[in-house]
């Protein structure tokens, strides 16, 4: 771990590097950082220190009255006139993994597969989102933070290659677009291998900031491009607004499936139907197929205050490891096997915030397949046990690949399943 000076030293390398010169250049934070020794790279978990700092909610400990220091916050404004305009270059970020270090190492193997756990990497994208977010957000950095930021969405994380169990992962990013109280921040993450730079994945999350007094939006920095390129990233995150609109509107909760979409549904029902008698009623399952209904994997967690975020609630990386988990499991029994990897997290929608001491019951289920491709969808829910309620506090998608010969397909059965189908299908065409 890093002494406080060093900590300090390294803080303000981070805050200075965005800083304007003399002559009107912005100086590259990359540059920067990579001037610094080895040694001097923010972690992750310093990061996770230092937004301990920043961030005015207390963590209160358990046992404890529920008195709390009084801090002096931050001016939340009103309007985005109030606040300065960022550059991208304001809120970028590089942190490290450092998995090139023993003892920092062990949390995230996986000795079953002798690898790196994925959903352990979840959890810091979550982490550095934020972390990026708060660069974005913070004018006054002599105060606590008014503002909370939390994800609202994980729009895509593509993954591009394996991770290498003991080298060090360099985490890059900032924030690509920002609308009044959103913001999308694009990460990428690398690793030097054999003296050439892989890149493992690149992810964008829909980070909101919220008033923690009113629970309503709160006004941020708006982003202005510097250059063409730039340009290109902030309307590429204008295109992901406008086709997330347009996917909500095309939703199967709220609209029926295209003609071509009820075309195939139907015949894949026809493929289902007993040729030897003259009914719809009874139903045959093809043959190396599943059915859908059987590919269903459960799981329930007691929400314990070790897993809270900043603002004592459950932190969602927590939440999107423990999706990502329950599906690899369903996967491999599907697959019977663990030779598989995943390629895609998608769509993880944050609809509520989950409560300390809640139940969550998180339900899996095999919804499409296509060659060695599986697609899993997990629904999470909090169960009230007081008052008997269930509300959906999540949904998350993922796409895995079987790297077995054969794998079966799966086969749904009723209307419902269909339509997750066919949302599975629009997942992984995605």
């Amino acid at each position: 771990m890093f002494s406080r000076r060093s900590l300090m030293i390294i803080r303000n390398a981070v805050n200075s590097s965005c800083q304007k010169l003399k002559t009107g250049h912005n100086i590259s934070l990359i540059e920067n950082l990579r001037s610094l020794p080895a040694r001097r790279h923010l972690t992750i978990s310093a990061a996770r220190e230092s937004l301990k700092d920043l961030v005015g909610g207390s963590q209160k400990l358990i046992g404890a009255s529920d008195g709390m220091e009084k801090v002096e916050l931050a001016y939340i404004a009103e309007s985005q006139e109030e606040l300065p305009v960022r550059s991208m270059s304001d809120s970028y970020s590089e942190l490290v993994i450092p998995l090139s270090d023993v003892a920092a190492r062990q949390k995230y193997l996986n000795p079953s597969m002798k690898g790196i756990r994925f959903g352990r990497i979840l959890e810091d994208l979550d982490t550095f989102s934020v972390y990026v977010s708060y660069k974005h957000t913070v004018v006054d950095r002599s105060k606590k933070a008014g503002i909370s930021i939390v994800t609202a969405l994980v729009d895509r994380i593509e993954k591009q290659a394996e991770i290498v169990p003991d080298v060090d992962i360099s985490m890059t990013g900032n924030v690509t677009w920002a609308g009044k109280s959103s913001m999308e921040v694009t990460t990428t993450l690398q690793q030097k291998v054999d003296s050439s730079t892989h890149t493992i994945l690149v992810a964008k999350f829909l980070m909101v900031a919220r008033n923690p007094a009113t629970k309503k939006s709160a006004v941020i920095c708006g982003l202005k491009p510097q250059n063409p390129e730039e340009e290109k990233i902030y309307d590429l995150g204008n295109a992901s607004k406008l086709r997330r609109q347009e996917e909500a509107n095309k939703n199967l909760l709220k609209t029926h499936p295209s003609e071509e979409e009820r075309e195939m549904i139907h015949q894949k029902f026809l493929q289902t139907l007993d040729p030897n008698f003259q009914t719809f009623r009874q139903r045959v399952k093809p043959d190396n197929t599943v059915w859908m209904e059987e590919t269903i994997l459960k799981n329930l967690h007691i929400c314990f205050p070790e897993a809270r975020n900043l603002y004592n609630k459950i932190f969602g990386g927590y939440l999107m490891r423990k999706a990502y988990e329950l599906a690899w499991a369903n996967t491999a029994l599907f697959c019977s096997s663990r030779n598989i990897t995943v390629r895609v997290v998608d769509d993880i929608a944050f609809l509520k915030s989950v409560e300390i001491r809640s139940l969550l019951l998180m339900s899996s289920q095999i919804v499409y397949t296509q060659d060695k491709d599986i697609q899993v969808h997990v629904h999470a829910e909090v169960i009230d046990p007081d008052l008997g309620s269930r509300s959906t506090s999540n949904n998350f998608h993922f796409t895995f690949r079987c790297h077995e010969p054969t794998i079966p397909d799966v086969m749904p059965k009723t209307y419902a399943e269909y339509m997750l189908y066919l949302d599975g299908k629009r997942h992984f065409e995605s």
